[in-house]
């Protein structure tokens, strides 16, 4: 039986449209309901691929000509003339296509500068999945000396990499991942025996500061851009901790 939460809560979770308090009861509901996770990873996996698929097209020339000449139209008829109710249809549909076509197809990222490159679907599959036996490092190494050097040659850039050991975010290592169909560094630190990763790609964006947190299912994450490098942390461990870590990189 489908669940309800899918029906009455999952796309107003997905647009930001729940306030806080509903919000926070829908997540906690996601902890133990698989049907509404698999929902939930299937719907943001198909916004993800709609907004790389290039689908935003510009109306022909001749279709805003009409509309244009339709509204003009409408606005130029006298009082005592009714514009058949089936214009009026017609170009209300017509700006709709438009608004929702560009609407899936323009990626968050360029909506709001607190927006992750990633959907938090795609963070938190390869956080889980680097948690797997054998999946967390490519280069086991707590020296930040060893792992830098790791990176050269394998990917088009080297990611700052340091150690916070003496913070209490020692470095475990390093290994490539894939998010959002390009490869990417991810750093491994440690907290507590709770994994961070730390998710570094470049950017040609400007600085921004260290964004308010995510969460789901369990996991939070912080994003920014520093020195053209964008930095995405993920983890199970206390935001305060991850935001403290966060700090240290950004510094």
């Amino acid at each position: 039986m489908s669940c309800d939460y899918t029906r009455t809560a999952l796309h107003g979770y997905l647009d930001g449209e729940l306030d806080a308090t509903r919000s926070a009861e829908f997540e906690r509901h996601l902890e133990g309901c698989r049907e509404c996770t698999a929902s939930l990873g299937a719907e943001e996996s198909l916004r993800a691929s709609l907004q790389r698929g290039g689908l935003y097209e510009k109306a022909p020339v001749a279709l805003r000509k009409k509309i244009r000449a339709d509204l003009d139209a409408a606005t130029s008829s006298s009082a005592g003339t009714r514009i058949p109710a089936w214009r009026w249809l017609a170009v209300a549909a017509a700006f709709l296509i438009a608004a929702s076509v560009s609407w899936f197809a323009w990626p968050r990222v360029q909506n709001s500068v607190d927006s992750s490159p990633f959907t938090a679907a795609e963070l938190i599959d390869a956080h889980v999945r680097s948690l797997q036996p054998g999946h967390l490092t490519d280069v086991a190494s707590t020296d930040q000396h060893t792992v830098k050097p790791w990176f050269d040659g394998k990917l088009a850039f080297v990611p700052p990499v340091k150690d916070f050991a003496d913070e209490g975010f020692p470095l475990v290592g390093g290994r490539l991942d894939v998010l959002g169909g390009q490869t990417v560094a991810a750093l491994v630190y440690s907290r507590h025996k709770h994994v961070i990763n730390v998710f570094v790609l470049p950017t040609k964006q400007p600085d921004t500061p260290i964004h308010t947190p995510g969460l789901r299912q369990g996991y939070q994450w912080r994003h920014w851009r520093r020195q053209g490098m964008e930095y995405c942390a993920i983890s199970d461990v206390s935001d305060s901790d991850l935001y403290e870590l966060a700090q240290l990189i950004y510094q």
